[in-house]
């Protein structure tokens, strides 16, 4: 009897023991977990781009406004005769280069441009506006009616701003057989062209009855001078060095 109790704790021994060794056994390693992403700092919305203020449209000039010539019409040559010593006087009569017209002639000029240049050709500017004060000094180099305008009794046309005195030049600036050279007082200058070779008379007529198309009249005594068929008062106030010196003092 006593040793069936012995048996009975030897038993009960081993079963504590088989639990323990139960409660024991590694733990199965738990599925990996997916990573739980670090909260996001909200993202700012895309900036709108800024609109982009509208330009301004410059105002297109009056008809009777100075503007210079080459702003309008980039590819005609200038070659202003009065503002060095390559003139019949010999002097220098004004101290600009740029040629300036009147709006509206402008665009006529801009006209026979385009035309003169779909024939292989273009335009040199001599002459353009001339101030009173340079008709003055002409006159008092050149006291000859023929020649110059005195300014006593009548302005020359130039100093309306309507009038330019011009030549054919090829696409690329090369000079074009014409009558005579500028300011040639001889009677070749004039428009009858009877006095001068073929080539030379066929140019003259080329750049005479384009600038009668488009809205110039043509003075006889001279094949370069062409008048704007709308005509403006002789300006006595404009001349270019103030319009430029005016324009360095608004920039500062």
């Amino acid at each position: 009897m006593k040793q069936f109790a012995v048996l009975l704790c030897l038993l009960a021994l081993f079963a504590l023991a088989g639990c323990d060794v139960q409660q024991k056994q590694p733990l199965e390693p738990l599925a990996e977990q997916a990573e739980v992403p670090a909260e996001q700092e909200p993202t700012a919305p895309p900036l709108e781009p800024e609109p982009v203020p509208e330009s301004v449209p410059i105002p297109e000039p009056a008809a009777e406004d100075f503007v210079r010539v080459a702003d309008y019409i980039p590819d005609i040559l200038v070659d202003l005769r009065y503002a060095t010593e390559d003139n019949f006087t010999g002097e220098v009569i004004y101290g600009f280069t740029d040629a300036y017209l009147r709006y509206s002639t402008v665009k006529k000029l801009s006209a026979a441009q385009a035309a003169l240049t779909e024939q292989g050709y273009g335009l040199k500017i001599w002459d353009a506006f001339r101030p009173v004060s340079a008709q003055f000094i002409l006159w008092d180099i050149c006291p000859d009616g023929r020649y110059v305008a005195n300014p006593n009794k009548g302005f020359s046309s130039h100093s309306r701003g309507n009038t330019v005195d011009l030549t054919l030049v090829t696409l690329d600036g090369g000079d074009v057989v014409m009558p005579t050279g500028f300011d040639d007082f001889s009677s070749k200058a004039d428009r009858d062209y009877s006095d001068v070779d073929e080539e030379a008379a066929a140019n003259a007529f080329l750049l005479e009855n384009t600038m009668i198309e488009v809205g110039f009249k043509p003075y006889f005594g001279e094949w370069w001078h062409f008048s704007d068929t709308d005509s403006y008062d002789v300006e006595e106030s404009f001349t270019p060095e103030e319009n430029w010196e005016s324009e360095e003092n608004d920039n500062g």
